[in-house]
């Protein structure tokens, strides 16, 4: 097995290195860098850089205007935008519903979806999780009886992140109600623009409202929207989350949020020297970080896998895992290390949280709000009690 890096993945590094410098605006990299709520302009200004370069959809083929990207090169990719303190790419057009358009879709919907996920003047959301259908997911209960041309659809979703942007929604519907629960559903693509749609905002603990609950009421989507064949959605679904659970892992990410913990450690005081001197926080740092560097090793050996053509089996549902436990450890950890600074977030949180006015260091002002937020990431995705259960049934026969 080789995990060193050939002379084209690090020429590679460097092409990447230098976009950063030049397609990333500096209010934006200043925002990330200083944890700061984002705007939907924000993310859009970024992806269409991105877009313009050739690298927004790093692993779609190239005909359907992808980069075609190695596993390694999409690794680096990732690695070196978040280092430069890039937003994220939301996710749930280019790496979600975008792979399943490509795998599953008609020609028809090729065309008319993956131009407009590229360029992203189509903002997507995710329409799976329901009230008492989350980690069950297969017991959804959102209808959709097909009328002549069109879909009927009535239910509702919630947790929908960023529903409130969206144009498009991809979601599971069920559509034989008497068929066994993975088997009567379908994947539907519709237009949030519908009548009978309803979007409400979730006001979460950290003081945003990034979440929602969709409602349809009788909601008219054209049957050419149905991805693939009827009742076949449960098959969909389970290639879409391989894609998402992968990335939640997030190793790029933690790399870079760890740096900045570091950071903050040499800044912090205790008993007049630096808190990073100070032994038991150190152990706890270097606990973290040695699990992050594991983590990245497994992640390498997973891609290595994948160049040489091996099929994932359980790997994504591991490194969601264990991605998962080391963000939280991480929030976690800069929560300690800002100490009584954290306790106006509070009331901070009413005016609009992360930007409001810090007490205290700049830096001080958004921990409280990444540490609630991210008490999220091992549920999103499929829990991470759910993913023990596949790696159970798929590795020991359980």
């Amino acid at each position: 097995m080789d995990l060193s890096y050939t002379p084209e993945e690090e020429a590679f590094r460097s092409e990447v290195r230098r976009f950063m410098r030049e397609g990333l605006k500096e209010e934006t990299r200043r925002k990330v860098a200083a944890g700061l709520r984002l705007e939907k302009s924000d993310y859009v200004d970024w992806q269409k850089a991105l877009y313009r370069k050739g690298w927004f959809a790093p692993s779609w083929p190239k005909e359907h205007g992808g980069a075609a990207l190695t596993p390694v090169q999409q690794w680096i990719l990732e690695e070196e935008t978040t280092r430069g303190h890039a937003p994220r790419t939301i996710p749930f057009g280019v790496n979600m519903v975008g792979p399943v358009i490509i795998a599953f879709g008609s020609d028809a919907q090729k065309k008319r979806f993956l131009p407009r996920i590229l360029s992203s003047d189509d903002w997507w959301c995710q329409g799976f999780s329901e009230p008492g259908a989350g980690s069950d997911l297969a017991s959804l209960k959102t209808r959709a009886m097909l009328e002549g041309d069109h879909f009927i659809v009535n239910g509702q979703k919630t947790w929908t992140t960023l529903a409130q942007y969206a144009d498009m929604i991809f979601c599971l519907v069920r559509t034989d109600p008497a068929a066994k629960k993975q088997e009567g559903i379908s994947f539907l693509l519709i237009d949030m623009k519908s009548p009978g749609i309803t979007v409400r905002p979730i006001h979460t603990m950290d003081g945003g409202a990034e979440i929602n609950e969709v409602f349809f009421d009788d909601v008219r989507v054209p049957a050419e929207n149905l991805v693939g064949q009827i009742n076949k959605g449960w098959d969909y679904a389970k290639f879409l989350l391989g894609h998402e659970r992968t990335g939640i892992a997030g190793v790029g990410a933690s790399k870079q949020q760890l740096r900045r913990l570091k950071e903050i450690a040499r800044a912090e005081r205790i008993d007049g020297r630096p808190l990073i001197e100070e032994p038991r926080f150190r152990d706890k740092l270097a606990a973290i970080e040695i699990e992050l560097m594991a983590l990245e090793i497994t992640n390498l050996r997973f891609l290595t896998a994948e160049r040489n053509g091996k099929t994932p089996g359980v790997e994504p549902s591991l490194l969601k895992i264990k991605g998962t436990e080391i963000q939280q450890a991480i929030t976690e950890l800069a929560l300690e290390a800002i100490g009584p600074y954290a306790l106006p977030f509070e009331r901070n949180a009413l005016y609009d949280g992360w930007n409001a006015e810090p007490i205290g260091p700049d830096y001080a002002a958004p921990i409280a709000a990444h540490y609630f937020n991210w008490r999220k990431v091992s549920i999103f995705g499929g829990s991470n009690e759910i993913q023990k259960n596949i790696i159970a049934k798929m590795m020991l026969g359980l």
